[in-house]
């Protein structure tokens, strides 16, 4: 082996052996002071909602304050771009939600990248329920495909809370899965597109369990089916859209955690231990399940898996529907 050849094999091998041992020591005092959760949304939301739970529960299990900050707009974008671009120290991470993976599909340029954000563990998802107004004559996924249908290249209306949102994502997979005709009505947040709904102004929708599931059970909408893979905890009365023969229709509001990119991976192991011990802790569990929340949890090696898995199931959709930013 040629001399110069040796000397770069020594020297990778040494700054390998300093980075681990300084990820292994930054571990051992981390943390020891606040945390930083940044929600990419408004406060209120389905994503603020699990973040301030899983922040509450880590920081009694860490003992340090975990804090939360808002940095709402640009799908989500403006948030990520904070996160990615923060130091990579353990003290700054992401609530993610679906948009860490699709945006890249929508926009022709982003001022950060996939590999800037460092998975570290699923929180909990809030299963997103297709629903339409009470009056009308549709009762289960057969029905409305039927009515859809029904109205031949008019189709219904369906609303979502803008382009590339988990409303559009269900909307498309209606598409392709009924060959029904489902015309999508943009607006700028979920609650706005379930009032149109409620309204009577629109068709139908697909939002979050825990901005649904109340004007549901104050019969101001109507339950179709979830398109979460497993029937929501506190509501089980609604179907799954696979129980309903539909089972490419799946897709849910999760929240994770994601990391800057250089955050050592003794401490992405260490928040992951700890954020699944939270998860399971019944003041966590009986703040999220009633709200129509799952705690999800995992290890950080299924989330890597996971996001892996919806980029490349979530950009075929996006695709084949010609999804772009608006």
């Amino acid at each position: 082996m040629p001399l110069r050849t040796r000397l770069f094999a020594a020297a990778s091998g040494a700054l390998f052996a300093f980075s681990l041992t300084a990820g292994l020591t930054a571990a051992q005092t981390w943390p020891d002071h606040a945390i930083k959760f940044v929600v990419p949304f408004g406060p209120g939301g389905a994503n603020d909602l699990i973040a301030r739970v899983a922040a509450e529960g880590l920081s009694k299990r860490l003992g340090q304050p975990v804090m939360i900050e808002n940095k709402p707009g640009a799908g989500a974008m403006i948030g990520a771009e904070y996160v990615a671009k923060s130091k990579p120290d353990g003290y700054t991470f992401l609530v993610g939600a679906a948009g860490v993976v699709t945006n890249k599909f929508l926009h022709k340029t982003m001022s950060y990248s996939d590999t800037d954000l460092v998975p570290v563990g699923m929180i909990a998802v809030a299963p997103s329920v297709i629903v339409v107004h009470p009056s009308l004559p549709v009762n289960n996924m057969k029905e409305f495909v039927a009515y859809a249908k029904s109205k031949g290249a008019e189709g219904i209306s369906f609303s979502t809370a803008g382009s590339g949102s988990t409303p559009h994502f269900v909307a498309e997979m209606l598409k392709a899965a009924t060959g029904a005709t489902f015309n999508i009505i943009p607006y700028k947040s979920g609650q706005e597109g379930v009032n149109a709904v409620i309204g009577n102004q629109v068709t139908a929708t697909s939002e979050a369990s825990i901005v649904v599931i109340p004007q549901i059970k104050g019969g101001k909408l109507k339950a179709i089916a979830t398109t979460y893979d497993r029937r929501i905890s506190s509501y089980m009365t609604i179907p799954t859209t696979a129980e309903e023969g539909y089972r490419s229709v799946n897709i849910g509001h999760w929240a994770g955690l994601f990391a800057p990119w250089g955050t050592p991976q003794p401490i992405l192991e260490k928040m992951n231990t700890e954020l699944q011990a939270a998860l399971k802790t019944s003041e966590t569990i009986n703040r999220l399940v009633p709200a129509g929340i799952e705690p999800a949890g995992g290890s950080l090696a299924s989330f890597v898996d996971f996001i892996k898995t919806e980029r490349e199931r979530l950009g075929k959709v996006a695709k084949k529907a010609g999804m772009t930013a608006e």
